[in-house]
C-alpha cells in the first residue's frame, strides 16, 4: 500500500517532512498541478483501488476495565482508554498475566514506575508523621 503524502511534503517541514503523523493528506488542487492530473513520475493520489484487503485488517478494542481485557484475545489490537492510575495498574497486572500487548501502553514499564511512586509516597507519609509527632512532644 502506498503512503499518501500531500504535494511538496518532502520539501517543506510544515507539510510533514520527516514528521510521520503530521504528514497529512491534502487533495491536490490547482490548474497545472501534475499530481492532480495523475502524471507519470509524480506521487500517487488517493483513489479507488488502494483499499486494504479485509483480511489484513485487525479488530481494535478499547480497554477501559478488566472485563474488556478478559474478553479480548491475542489477535486483536488493544488500546487503553483514559482511566486513572489505580485501575490502570490493575489492568497492567492482568495484561502481564495474560501476555497481552497494547498499542499505546507498556504495562511492564508502567508497573515499575507505579511501584516506585507508591514507595516514595509511603516514605513521605512516614516522614510527615514523624515530624508532626516531634512537634507535639516539643509543646508538652
Amino acid at each position: 500500500m502506498a503512503k499518501f503524502l500531500r504535494r511538496d511534503a518532502k520539501r517543506f517541514s510544515k507539510f510533514g517532512k520527516g514528521k510521520g503523523k503530521k504528514a497529512k493528506w491534502r487533495n491536490p488542487t490547482g490548474r497545472d498541478n501534475k499530481m492532480r492530473e495523475k502524471r507519470k513520475g509524480y506521487p500517487a493520489v488517493v483513489s479507488i483501488g488502494y483499499k486494504k484487503s479485509s483480511d489484513s485488517k485487525r479488530e481494535i478494542i478499547k480497554i477501559s476495565n478488566i472485563k474488556d481485557l478478559e474478553i479480548s484475545t491475542k489477535g486483536q489490537i488493544l488500546v487503553l482508554g483514559r482511566i486513572g492510575a489505580k485501575k490502570r495498574a490493575q489492568i497492567a497486572k492482568k495484561s502481564v498475566e495474560l501476555k497481552l500487548e497494547f498499542e499505546n501502553f507498556n504495562p511492564k514499564k508502567f508497573l515499575k514506575n507505579f511501584k516506585n511512586k507508591e514507595k516514595s509516597k509511603k516514605e513521605d507519609e512516614k516522614k510527615e508523621k514523624n515530624s508532626t509527632d516531634k512537634k507535639g512532644e516539643d509543646k508538652k
